[in-house]
């Protein structure tokens, strides 16, 4: 099964998402984005003469611009998140590893670092 990738494009009017895929010449409207999928694939079988399941898109949201840029610095935001969460989460690993290998027991391992005393055994691999 060959699954196609049609690119449809989404946009805000007054109180609907108008949606879009141009090269099928597919037009479609939903209240809200998590319809569009829905609304919009057996459109683009239809006048592709792709079965349903082999019909895949991806969504191109189109926001005024003070909207995009509020995205924006969220998204960049999230990603300076998602890279501090992974450092957070290889210093504790790293932590409860040396004050385990120091003497401390799991449980004041875990007190020094505000962890249970389970989640240090499974840092620390014996979880």
């Amino acid at each position: 099964m060959a699954v196609s990738l049609w690119r449809v494009t989404a946009e805000r009017g007054k109180k609907v998402w108008v949606l879009e895929q141009p090269e099928l010449g597919a037009v479609s409207q939903c209240a809200s984005l998590d319809g569009v999928r829905e609304e919009m694939v057996e459109a683009i079988a239809w006048l592709s003469g792709e079965p349903e399941a082999e019909v895949e898109i991806q969504v191109d949201v189109i926001l005024p611009d003070l909207s995009r840029e509020a995205v924006g610095r969220v998204t960049a935001a999230r990603d300076v998140s998602e890279r501090a969460r992974a450092a957070l989460a290889g210093a504790t690993r790293e932590a409860a590893r040396a004050l385990t290998g120091a003497g401390l027991t799991y449980r004041d391992a875990g007190t020094v670092l505000g962890l249970s005393h389970q989640r240090v055994a499974q840092l620390v691999g014996h979880g």
